[in-house]
């Protein structure tokens, strides 16, 4: 597919309507509730630009006057409702899990989230020409949007009865277990084998098995592999040399309890060093996009006529906006700490950070996607750094606010830097399809407010009916783990405790360098198989359970392109019922929360007394991998 051609077919179409505006609004909201349960549920969220798009065609289809540019925008918006609540899932749960907060401030929230978002949109302007015009960078959502959006505009709205059929199935299965109570969630076995521990577990979730699909198998092996690495490696072997420490304990028990305090901070370092190398190794391309992006906002500035399909919202409204930004952060920060010096450097950190990252979040856009886009490795990194800084300047007294302080800074960077990767991809498809700038902007500005102002009542209802770990109560059966804001609460209260592993720290570190050696020698030969680091860094991170599903779904993907030959229309197939299956699973997830947080209690809508074990969900798994597997592995006519 090539990029928008000079002469403007498209001119004259209608773009930002106010059909466009509504059903953007309308998106935003549903789409960043349904990704803020996915994201806390298993610490991945997937790109909504697809299942929005496919969405947008379906309903726009039932008016009379309708094209494809509102349609762009209309998934423009409703895919920054799914990036923000990737930002503010990560971390803002944190504050509730160190204790800073019992429950989840709708102001605060409001604040950090609308005006995290809004500088991610703002700092992504000027490097628009720099990384999206030349055409250098894949930008793979965004080309696979712009197809989406195309093959509906030829063929009606075929694609929204897929994505419906899946997200019935990720409904049904989702209302069978967590809501009336038939199967359990995961099957596991574990035991101790010649003085060692051994296990194997999996979650039985549909919306797993299609994050697997997405990202395809090369990440989806990696994660695995990180997976491996903490369960069947350093489990193993840190158990070995403390069993009487576990003797009482049963042997599953014994494994995570490990993993918990233990063998996750080795993904803390991973973590670190990968967002730090994402840093260095795009500064060329990150100072060579400023430059550019500074060089063209002074070109436009002699009066010449602009094509429409070039211009973008004006630098002085752009820098206005940074200003008028840093304003109430600056505030906010300054009533959490008490002091105007320590509130001033936070609000500096927080910028400098925010920008840095957001251009590192939207060149990785271009080389990987935003659903592989390495945000929480990042956001780890500044709340490392911020820790340690606050640290220095507030001393160990500071304990809980100090992490909080930190906490607060790296909340506005990661949801700046999520908007700012699904920006571009977003600019990406409209390029390709000759939408205007500002007006994709705009959208972005209005998906952005619109998630912003129901995310804390998402996060706040989600919180009463399941809990996260680490910040729920005995009601809580099965809480959210929540592993990234996880994370960044244990990082940022470690420092200001004194007490992070930091032996393990280190090791990942030295793991994460070994993946990067790796990752370069593959890069060297031209090797298709990469080694990105922070893929294999949430892997060691995430429960195992997590990673065998997804791993399944990469497997399903690898195989069904080799049997359709790659073939495009069979792939967007797949990935729209991979879409449906997790829009499904998500919304019932959100739809059960409220029931369950009016009672009281996970059981409420429970039919039978006990589960009956895992194994009519295995069952069922099985069939909704056969039906994506089916969707994805049969080729198009044009190509058969």
């Amino acid at each position: 597919m090539s990029d928008a051609p000079n002469p403007d077919p498209r001119g004259g179409l209608a773009e930002l309507t106010v059909k466009a505006v509504i059903l953007g609004l309308l998106l935003s909201i549903v789409l960043s509730a349904a990704n803020a349960y996915l994201g806390l549920k298993v610490g991945l969220t997937v790109s909504a630009s697809i299942p929005a798009a496919v969405m947008s065609m379906g309903i726009l289809s039932l008016f009379r006057n309708h094209n494809i540019l509102e349609n762009n925008l209309v998934q423009t918006a409703a895919s920054a409702g799914e990036s923000l609540a990737a930002g503010v899932i990560f971390t803002i749960p944190a504050l509730v899990m160190i204790g800073h907060w019992e429950t989840f401030s709708y102001t605060q929230v409001t604040m950090i989230a609308g005006l995290g978002g809004l500088l991610g949109v703002m700092f992504t302007v000027p490097l628009r020409r720099a990384l999206i015009v030349p055409g250098e960078l894949k930008f793979p959502e965004g080309v696979a949007t712009a197809a989406v959006l195309e093959t509906g505009e030829k063929a009606g709205s075929g694609g929204l009865k897929i994505i419906a059929a899946g997200a019935l199935g990720g409904a049904l299965f989702k209302l069978g277990q967590a809501g009336l109570g038939l199967w359990t969630s995961t099957t596991e076995i574990a035991g101790r084998v010649a003085g060692s521990l051994g296990y194997f577990g999996s979650d039985l979730s549909p919306a797993l098995l299609s994050v697997g699909y997405i990202v395809r198998l090369n990440i989806a092996a990696l994660v695995f592999i990180g997976g491996a690495i903490s369960w069947y490696v350093a489990i193993p072997i840190y158990y070995s040399g403390h069993v009487a420490d576990y003797a009482d304990m049963e042997a599953a028990d014994a494994a995570w309890t490990i993993w918990t305090t233990k063998i996750r901070y080795l993904g803390v370092g991973a973590m670190v060093v990968g967002g730090l190398w994402a840093l260095i190794s795009l500064r060329k391309p990150l100072i060579d996009g400023i430059k550019q992006g500074i060089a063209a906002v002074k070109a436009s500035g002699d009066g010449a006529e602009v094509d429409r399909r070039d211009r973008e919202l004006p630098m002085n409204y752009v820098l206005m906006a940074i200003i008028a930004g840093i304003v109430p952060l600056f505030l906010l920060y300054q009533s959490v700490t008490g002091d105007l010096v320590i509130g001033g450097s936070m609000a500096l950190v927080m910028l400098v950070a925010g920008f840095l990252f957001s251009a590192v979040a939207g060149y990785m856009a271009g080389l990987v996607g935003s659903s592989n886009n390495p945000i929480s490795g990042v956001t780890i990194a500044t709340i490392l750094f911020a820790s340690l800084l606050l640290y220095a300047l507030m001393g160990s007294e500071a304990g809980v606010e100090g992490a909080a302080s930190a906490i607060l800074i790296g909340a506005v960077v990661c949801c700046a830097a999520a908007i700012a990767g699904d920006n571009m991809q977003d600019l990406k498809a409209g390029h390709i399809l000759g939408a205007t700038p500002w007006k994709q902007q705009v959208m972005q500005i209005i998906g952005v407010v619109a998630a912003a102002v129901v995310i804390a009542p998402v996060l706040t209802l989600l919180h009463k009916a399941y809990g996260f770990v680490g910040a729920s109560t005995a009601e809580h059966t099965e809480p959210l783990a929540a592993p990234q804001a996880g994370l960044m609460a244990s990082v940022a209260d470690g420092v200001f405790k004194q007490n992070l592993p930091w032996a393990f720290i280190w090791i990942g570190m030295g793991i994460a360098v070994v993946v990067i050696v790796v990752d370069e020698i593959l890069k060297a030969k031209g090797s298709e198989w990469r080694t990105p680091v922070l893929a294999v860094a949430v892997g060691i991170y995430l429960p195992f359970e997590l990673a065998v599903p997804i791993l399944l779904g990469g497997l399903i993907a690898h195989f069904a392109d080799k049997a359709t030959n790659n073939d495009e229309e069979a792939g967007h197939k797949g990935l729209l019922v991979a879409s449906g299956l997790i829009t499904g699973e998500a919304l019932v997830g959100i739809s059960l929360a409220i029931p369950i947080a009016i009672a009281g209690k996970s059981d409420v809508l429970n039919v039978i007394e006990e589960p009956l074990g895992a194994w009519p969900g295995v069952l069922l798994l099985t069939v909704v991998a056969w039906f994506l597997w089916k969707a994805a592995s049969t080729p198009s006519r044009s190509a058969s």
